[in-house]
């Protein structure tokens, strides 16, 4: 089969790693697969299977006004066209919202079956109402439309005929062995784009107040963004520098979690998140925000972790307190934690993608 994939870029972000993914399984099957980015290939993060093809238009620049992004949107369409028509897809899958409503217009006549796949929860991540309108034109035209939770289901049946819908998860990448116990530290892990909607502010101020903060417990948050220099001031305001660091992006995050007792993961909004899923499976006892969405659809609060309310300080505080207070119930918590590696495991979650792909381009 001959697949094109297209998402924005393959810097790291979690829609990124899952394309990777998607291909790099798709091409171990002999597939012919071509992945496309609008960017360059300069940033990209994640490492590719030589027998994928990579096609990066770089296309992303900015417009200064409202022609010059009309101009460069149909630009970006026409080239969209020309790869498609030149790779002779059997079929088109497209991650992210941009992205898919691009991918869809510049389509549009080919025949081409074109899957597209939400990668947040568009019911609380904003894009505008010029995209918001044409997502709403366009996505019926789409062979199907993939969600990642029942929730976000619900949202796109709306206005996309609801057999078109399915809801397909993130999968658990493959990991290595969990450590013992008595091999992890006294740390507190986070992962994600430093930016506002993953709660890093509130985590920083949660583990001050915490036990874990006031009995020598390290803090390390991983990932990169425009919140940065914010939570760089905020450590240094809360006389945390000693206990709380912001590595970047790393290559191998498992190798971080092998080492913590605890993640947390404060998110305001998500999609399906990879980090929590490979935090489980790495046996950590978790913390999350009960955020839309995908926490409450990975975590059984109590039996494999802990859900708190979203933006909630104290109650996120009091959760790493009865953690920290009782290591035996991380333990148990953490241990459970690693059945989404058989809930969410790659064969399980690609069958579901088999099973769609295979209906629609056949």
């Amino acid at each position: 089969m001959r697949i094109l994939l297209a998402v924005s870029t393959l810097s790291a972000g979690g829609a990124e790693r899952m394309a990777s993914e998607f291909v790099n399984e798709r091409a171990a099957r002999n597939d012919q697969v071509a992945l496309l980015t609008l960017s360059g290939s300069g940033s990209d993060h994640y490492a590719l299977d030589p027998r994928v093809r990579r096609i990066g238009l770089d296309l992303l620049w900015e417009s200064r006004n409202l022609w010059q992004s009309i101009a460069s949107n149909l630009r970006r369409g026409r080239m969209i066209r020309h790869v498609a028509k030149t790779f002779s897809p059997d079929i088109v899958l497209s991650f992210i919202e941009q992205t898919n409503i691009r991918v869809l217009a510049g389509l549009l006549g080919t025949g081409i079956p074109i899957i597209v796949s939400e990668r947040t929860d568009p019911r609380h991540y904003r894009v505008g109402r010029s995209w918001e309108a044409a997502r709403r034109l366009l996505y019926p035209m789409a062979c199907a439309v993939v969600v990642q939770t029942e929730a976000v289901a619900g949202w796109a049946a709306e206005f996309v005929p609801k057999h078109k819908v399915r809801v397909i998860p993130n999968f658990v990448r493959t990991l290595p062995p969990v450590p013992d116990n008595q091999e992890r530290e006294q740390l507190i892990i986070a992962m994600g784009r430093l930016d506002r909607y993953k709660g890093f502010d509130l985590l920083i101020r949660s583990f001050a107040a915490s036990r874990a903060g006031k009995e020598g417990w390290r803090l390390i948050i991983l990932g990169e963004g425009t919140e940065r220099e914010h939570l760089e001031m905020l450590i240094r305001e809360l006389g945390l520098t000693a206990q709380v660091n912001l590595p970047g992006v790393v290559a191998e995050p498992a190798e971080w979690l092998a080492q913590a007792l605890i993640f947390a993961f404060p998110s305001r909004l998500e999609g399906f998140p990879n980090a929590l899923l490979e935090a489980m499976g790495m046996g950590c006892a978790v913390v999350a925000s009960d955020c839309p969405s995908g926490p409450g659809e990975i975590v059984k609060h109590g039996e494999d972790g802990l859900l708190v309310p979203v933006d909630d300080a104290f109650k996120f505080t009091a959760a790493l307190d009865l953690l920290v207070e009782h290591p035996e119930l991380a333990e148990a918590l953490g241990e459970a934690a690693q059945t989404v590696r058989k809930r969410f495991s790659a064969g399980r979650i690609m069958g579901q993608w088999d099973n769609l792909i295979s209906n629609i381009a056949c």
